[in-house]
């Protein structure tokens, strides 16, 4: 059995809210990524197309104003349809290259109508299959605006040896409940998904690699003003002139003893790479296990409702 997994971070920037260009960079890095032998490829929170940034710099939640109308149209347009083979270019360079991945959508899905928008996290196993889409469960704040909450479905781990992975998207692996779940199912290696600041990732990632003894990948996007397409709706009066970036990027890497492997990569799209080796989990576990020999579900346990939730169920023919 193998002992060692070599990973990708994929900290770079959308063509924002443009999903063709975005498929085309992110197809590209994949790429790049199997020319140094990464089995574990991970892009970040709404990578395709984007973060909604401008509700933030906007009166988003002014009530029927036509700017917002405007610009989630065209954010809907530019948002992934799984069941239109919008990401089957991905899937087939997975299968190519032998490369398993976490990418962070926006998807507009058809068993909730196909007009609302979820930030999804998707895995894409090395044979080229979606073995699940996991919908984040409470949009962050300014987030619900244009989000809608997800279910449990998502909450799975999938075995790529010598390793079990999971993953969340950006402030869900502040929810002990969701983290649990995939610990419980046997996840040594999680995936944290964030759209791009290190004042997120600096912190938590070293926390949850030490709480579960586990490989922690944060994996944030980048973002500046010249990023953002000249034809994007309303982009001078939102955006203006700005200075700073949107997202400074923040990805990073922590062992399970949580100490650093990779700090915090800031202002620049990078492939970043790393060599995981399992026996260091193993040894990690000696001592603090949370959901083996340190558990008591004698006392306390966790209910995960994995249902895809669906407005209506349509009986057979």
């Amino acid at each position: 059995m193998k002992s060692s997994l070599t990973v990708g971070l994929a900290q770079i920037a959308p063509v924002f809210l443009d999903k063709e260009k975005t498929l085309a960079k992110i197809e590209a890095t994949i790429i790049d990524a199997s020319e140094q032998d990464v089995a574990l490829l991970v892009f970040g929170e709404a990578l395709l197309p984007g973060y909604p940034f401008w509700l933030a710099l906007t009166q988003a939640s002014e009530f029927n104003n036509s700017v917002q109308k405007e610009i989630h149209a065209h954010y809907a347009m530019n948002s992934v349809v799984i069941e239109n083979g919008d990401l089957q270019g991905v899937c087939n360079l997975a299968k190519q290259y032998k490369i398993a991945m976490y990418i962070g959508v926006i998807e507009r899905p058809m068993d909730r109508g196909g007009h609302s928008l979820y930030a999804s996290l998707i895995y894409i196993s090395e044979e080229g299959n979606i073995q699940s889409v996991h919908r984040k469960l409470q949009p962050t704040y300014e987030e619900r605006l244009s989000w809608s909450p997800g279910d449990g479905n998502g909450l799975q781990v999938h075995e790529l040896p010598p390793f079990t992975v999971g993953g969340l998207n950006c402030w869900e692996n502040w929810m002990p409940l969701p983290r649990a779940a995939l610990y419980g199912q046997g996840e040594n290696l999680h995936v944290a998904v964030w759209p791009g600041s290190d004042f997120n990732t600096k912190d938590i990632t070293r926390f949850i690699a030490r709480e579960s003894r586990s490989y922690v990948l944060s994996v944030s996007s980048v973002l500046k003003l010249s990023d953002i397409p000249q034809d994007f709706p309303n982009r001078a009066a939102i955006f203006g002139s700005l200075k700073t970036p949107l997202a400074n990027g923040g990805s990073c890497i922590a062992g399970p003893d949580g100490e650093w492997i990779v700090s915090p990569v800031i202002d620049k799209e990078e492939l970043i790479t790393a060599t995981l080796d399992f026996n260091e989990v193993l040894k990690e576990r000696q001592n603090f296990d949370p959901v083996g020999h340190y558990a008591r579900p004698d006392v306390t346990r966790l209910y995960v409702n994995r249902e895809r939730q669906s407005t209506i169920q349509l009986d057979k023919e």
